[in-house]
């Protein structure tokens, strides 16, 4: 949704930016005139604003529903300045224009967004990847030969035949043949270790070569791989001690940014300047 949301915003950032008064003087060119010219860049950056920046005033609203003022309110509150000093510019109430500011804010906290998400989606990708190492089919050994079923139907004490090639479907126990196992998804270690009766494996490693009989001693939420992804998702869903205080600083900001800012207004507008007040204390907010 970020990513998305990050490609449309940039798009239409691009020409809110070349149409950009300031930008033209910083740059010494001049973009021919066309019917709707004045208004052009305040529509662009008014779908920029409603398309690309509601994600955050729905993360801010959510913030103070929970009375925890955090990075989404402090977003919030600085495109909103923005958004309706930019439009009092075009209305000729002011003589500012502050639209690619508003655009380019919105289209960075995407990008960092997107950014985030994709790097807390790829560390919950890899719990997907553990689940997927085991098979979804064992080798049974009966009294008549050998039946295949679901892992689901192993028990504890069960002996499966485990070909060469195949991954283990449980933690057991060698009880006949021979064979060298791949361990690295447990070690990272690359080379395969030999396994003879009486030897320990683990499920979800591979028979490199021979197969083996082996007397299952855990399965499902008791194998090591399971007891693996459960630490992995623990890992995930606990805060760091750092990461706690980060979440109760985060306020600080916001209540900063709001008190700086009000002041700023509050002050130029006494000084008899209500366009640099609103200029400067979108200033302020965006910087913070």
């Amino acid at each position: 949704m970020f990513r998305d949301k990050f490609w449309l915003t940039l798009g239409l950032t691009v020409p809110v930016v070349v149409l950009s008064p300031d930008i033209q003087g910083w740059f010494g060119y001049t973009v021919p005139a066309f019917p709707g010219e004045q208004y052009a860049a305040a529509m662009l950056g008014t779908i920029v604003f409603l398309y690309g920046g509601l994600v955050f005033l729905y993360g801010a609203r959510s913030e103070l529903d929970d009375r925890k003022p955090g990075m989404m309110t402090l977003i919030s509150l600085a495109i909103i300045v923005a958004f309706e000093t930019s439009w009092a510019g075009t209305l000729r109430l002011f003589d500012v224009e502050i639209w690619w500011e508003l655009a380019s804010l919105i289209t960075i906290m995407l990008l960092g967004h997107w950014l985030e998400m994709r790097s807390i989606a790829q560390a919950q990708g890899a719990l997907v990847t553990l689940a997927e190492l085991l098979p979804d089919t064992a080798e049974r050994t009966t009294q008549t030969g050998t039946e295949e079923v679901p892992i689901a139907e192993l028990r504890v004490g069960d002996v499966v035949l485990v070909r060469p090639g195949a991954r283990v479907p449980a933690d057991g126990v060698v009880v006949e043949g021979t064979a060298d196992v791949d361990e690295s998804m447990i070690t990272g270690e690359s080379r395969a270790v030999a396994k003879e009766p009486g030897s320990a494996v683990i499920a979800a490693t591979v028979a490199a070569s021979g197969s083996l009989r082996i007397r299952v001693s855990a399965t499902g939420d008791d194998t090591a791989l399971s007891g693996i992804m459960r630490l992995v998702e623990q890992a995930q869903a606990s805060a760091s001690r750092a990461q706690a205080l980060a979440d109760r600083a985060a306020a600080i900001p916001f209540y900063v940014a709001l008190s700086a800012g009000t002041i700023t207004l509050i002050s130029w507008w006494l000084l008899g300047d209500p366009e640099g007040a609103l200029v400067r204390t979108a200033t302020v907010l965006v910087i913070a």
